[in-house]
């Protein structure tokens, strides 16, 4: 990935970004609120274009405030993108722990968990989470790094809880449950990047139906005798 330059980044867009916020909220704020708000219209820049082709100037326009109220708040574009990418990706995982919170076992919690990864509203998520971890390949600051390390961590252990939560109710067996959990992740990253590319093509609905025939494989319905 090229060094971004300071004032004008990445490339022109082909149509005038939309922006993120009203005149009202351009108006005086506190630092946080104004921050927020700039961070806010790069999320759809980034789903839409990538983290290299977005830049000042367009994150700008999108937020409807200057350049120079930009920098002021962020020391480089790659600090915005960051933020922005970082935003996108708890908001989606908060949801899917919120929808396998709401599950009666563990089973009932991978297929809502399935059905989560895997919908026309999500291809925007996995844009950002596949953004996410290439910009992690050049991203200077080695917290940005660690914090990619945690994310992934949470999300292994969310999978693996699921799973386990469902042996201990009866629901199934498993002999290999971090084994599982890794597979598990794979696949719903792999199935992802297809249904992004479409080559070749992929619908939501089979999606979900490789990640449920992988669970039903793997998991074996009732105990183990």
């Amino acid at each position: 990935m090229a060094p971004h330059h300071p004032e004008d980044i990445g490339m022109k867009a082909e149509r005038s970004p939309r922006r993120a916020v009203t005149a009202a909220d351009r108006t005086r704020q506190p630092t946080e609120v104004r921050r927020r708000l700039i961070v806010e219209a790069a999320v759809p820049l980034i789903a839409e274009r990538g983290y290299a082709s977005v830049g000042v100037r367009d994150v700008a326009a999108a937020a409807g405030v200057s350049v120079g109220t930009v920098t002021y708040h962020f020391g480089s574009v790659q600090e915005i993108l960051s933020e922005a990418m970082v935003l996108q990706i708890e908001r989606y995982y908060a949801a899917l722990n919120e929808a396998a919170d709401r599950a009666t076992s563990g089973a009932e919690g991978l297929r809502l968990l399935v059905d989560a990864l895997f919908t026309e509203d999500t291809d925007r998520h996995w844009r950002m989470w596949f953004e996410y971890w290439n910009a992690g390949e050049h991203h200077p600051d080695p917290a940005f790094a660690r914090g990619q390390d945690r994310r992934y961590e949470t999300w292994h252990q969310q999978i693996r809880t699921l799973a386990e939560r469902g042996v201990a109710d009866g629901e199934f067996s498993c002999d290999d449950l971090d084994g599982f959990t890794v597979r598990f992740a794979a696949l719903a990253d792999g199935l992802a990047l297809q249904r992004l590319r479409q080559a070749p093509p992929l619908t939501t609905k089979d999606a979900r139906r490789h990640m449920n025939h992988f669970v039903e494989t793997e998991l074996r319905r009732g105990p183990r005798t």
